[in-house]
């Protein structure tokens, strides 16, 4: 039956694997991330302006039918100003047509501003459209290449996790949480001592603790100077895990 200190070994072999495929990785993750974020915010200004430049139409609509509803009014008022009866009235309706041609005016005005606005967005809205699908570009580029190293990966990946989720299983708990602090600082957490060092920081071994090592195999003991697991290689590592590791 395995040791835990066994168990441990192996365990740190699949991770150490598990860092190195990674790594195959390279920064293409992180690089996802940042050209998703400029893709988003790319398609966020396109839906902005096409917000602005639907707002702008339905004005210029609206402003249409209200510059032919003051029209008509104008003209209604100005039939109604040669027939009254005094001048109070007359000024009145003299008051109320000024009113109704000034408001033709001012959105006279605006409607011509809109329009310049409208030929404006539609320019910008052009330009923000390229700029989102460069960005959409570059971000299928980088995806298809980040899918091509993952597929290529996915196999080994698989097992390598599977034999790990084996493995945790016969690691205790509090083992398993000192374990995790050690790959906070090294990640080959676990390590044989060859010639009579420690083949993680090569500090010597004393020969007393070598003793000890050889003697027991199923006890957990530390290198003085790194504070990595140690392990001699009179411990027999699971052949299927050498073989898929390459070790």
């Amino acid at each position: 039956m395995k040791s835990e200190l066994q168990f441990l070994a192996e365990l740190s072999l699949i991770d150490i694997k598990l860092d190195e495929l990674q790594e195959d990785c390279g920064d293409l993750p992180n690089k996802i991330k940042s050209l998703e974020r400029k893709y988003n915010e790319a398609v966020a200004k396109v839906n902005e302006t096409q917000q602005i430049l639907s707002d702008i139409k339905k004005f210029k609509v609206d402003s249409k039918l209200t510059l032919q509803a003051l029209k008509e009014k104008e003209e209604k008022l100005a039939a109604k100003q040669f027939n009254v009866k005094n001048n109070k009235e007359f000024d009145a309706y003299t008051k109320e047509i000024d009113f109704t041609r000034s408001e033709f005016v001012r959105l006279t005005d605006e409607l011509r501003m809109a329009g310049v606005k409208e030929e404006n967005l539609t320019n910008m809205i052009e330009s923000q459209n390229n700029d989102s699908a460069e960005a959409k570009t570059e971000l299928d580029s980088v995806q298809k290449e980040l899918d091509e190293v993952a597929s290529d990966q996915n196999e080994e990946l698989l097992k390598l996790k599977s034999i790990r989720k084996k493995i945790i299983t016969n690691i205790s708990h509090d083992t398993n949480t000192e374990y995790t602090r050690i790959r906070t600082l090294h990640h080959d957490a676990v390590m044989p001592v060859r010639k009579n060092s420690c083949s993680g920081c090569y500090s010597t071994i004393p020969a007393q603790k070598n003793v000890e090592l050889r003697n027991n195999l199923d006890s957990i003991f530390y290198c003085e100077n790194c504070g990595r697991i140690i392990y001699t290689d009179e411990l027999v590592i699971d052949k299927e895990i050498l073989d898929l590791i390459k070790y």
